[in-house]
């Protein structure tokens, strides 16, 4: 059956998107930290932080039909950054992805048994909007036909710090659309380039839409207590403390996409847009163009004092003066300062380890 215009409409008007909102981003310490997680700073010079932004791309494509699931101790700051989204639920701990989106997934299939659910990070970045939200009406229209979907993102290079989708035949009736082979785990530098040479792999960056009753059928397949708490918690909110510590901790992509792809179960539709994950602060410096052999500044520029020098300064209340150095990445929050390159930029979180381990917990 070939897919038409008003298929992909009455899709989109079943989808609602779900907003993960959880994890500190260590990587960007010290500017991120558990009590101020990088979903809620304003990383990309915009005005809006990383959260608003995903709520912002989202709203032309579903409206008020919104949940964003966090964690209790960011619960207030989440529903003062959003005002207009009503529905936010708070997790009483981390339990990863799945429970987060499968809770989320089981509200709306008691509000709504046809509804669609598409998941995308808080944390995310993506610089062309209209080309994501050509990608997501697709992947919704795909999803109404029972298939769990995931956006592939076209990838820039061959980058070992990303999962990867490996795509299959293009399905009947979709202008992108293709089967999904496999996920595959982060690769080293051979495999990545092999994968980007081939052309049929694309970055997993965990954008999945499906239908919400499906989801947690898929789920009940493979971990069947996990989908049985989540449906329960949904159905009486007044157990959510006392079922939630024995919900079982995992990802999604392992939960449900990984068995679900093996069973010819998933589909992937190419997201032909820019997207970064901010994983570091080399993938922060990439957010903002410069000249080589320049310093991006994030905070007052007037603080920062050059002498044939680049890399990235995060200002702080002190003048930073950068003197013979290149790539370097200097963040100032006033309580700690970091030094590092961007070519490091990945190992700042084993400081923050072994700051935890030191006792120090308050910086991180």
């Amino acid at each position: 059956m070939r897919v038409t215009s008003t298929h992909a409409d009455e899709a989109l008007a079943r989808l609602h998107a779900v907003v993960p909102a959880g994890g500190a981003g260590t990587r960007l310490w010290p500017l991120s930290r558990a009590a101020r997680p990088k979903f809620l700073l304003d990383l990309t010079g915009t005005g809006r932080s990383l959260l608003q932004g995903t709520v912002d791309r989202l709203r032309p494509l579903v409206g008020d039909r919104l949940v964003v699931v966090t964690g209790a101790a960011h619960e207030r700051a989440v529903r003062r950054q959003l005002p207009g989204v009503a529905q936010v639920l708070a997790e009483p701990a981390p339990r990863d992805s799945m429970a987060a989106i499968g809770w989320a997934a089981a509200v709306l299939e008691r509000q709504d048994p046809d509804a669609l659910v598409g998941s995308f990070a808080a944390d995310h970045v993506v610089l062309q909007d209209e080309e994501f939200q050509a990608a997501v009406r697709e992947a919704a229209a795909v999803a109404a036909t029972g298939l769990l979907v995931t956006v592939g993102i076209e990838p820039t290079g061959p980058a070992t710090g990303f999962g990867y989708v490996a795509a299959g035949a293009a399905l009947d009736g979709f202008p992108t659309a293709r089967a999904v082979r496999e996920f595959v785990e982060k690769p080293d530098a051979t495999r990545a380039a092999a994968y980007v040479a081939s052309g049929d792999y694309r970055w997993n960056a965990g954008m999945f839409v499906v239908g919400a009753t499906r989801l947690l059928d898929l789920l009940a397949e493979h971990h069947p207590e996990l989908a049985e708490g989540l449906r329960a918690v949904a159905a009486d909110p007044g157990s959510l403390e006392r079922r939630w510590p024995g919900l079982e901790r995992i990802a999604i992509d392992h939960a449900v996409a990984e068995p679900a792809a093996a069973a010819g179960q998933v589909a992937m539709v190419p997201g032909p847009f820019l997207w970064e994950d901010v994983g570091d602060f080399a993938a922060l410096a990439s957010l903002r163009p410069r000249r080589p052999g320049t310093v991006t500044v994030l905070g007052e520029e007037d603080r920062v004092v050059v002498e044939d020098s680049s890399g990235l300064v995060v200002t702080g209340d002190r003048t930073v003066a950068l003197v013979g150095v290149d790539d370097v990445v200097v963040v100032d929050t006033g309580d700690a300062v970091l030094v590092t390159s961007l070519a490091r930029a990945q190992d700042v979180k084993a400081a923050v380890e072994r700051l935890k381990r030191s006792g120090r917990g308050g910086l991180t």
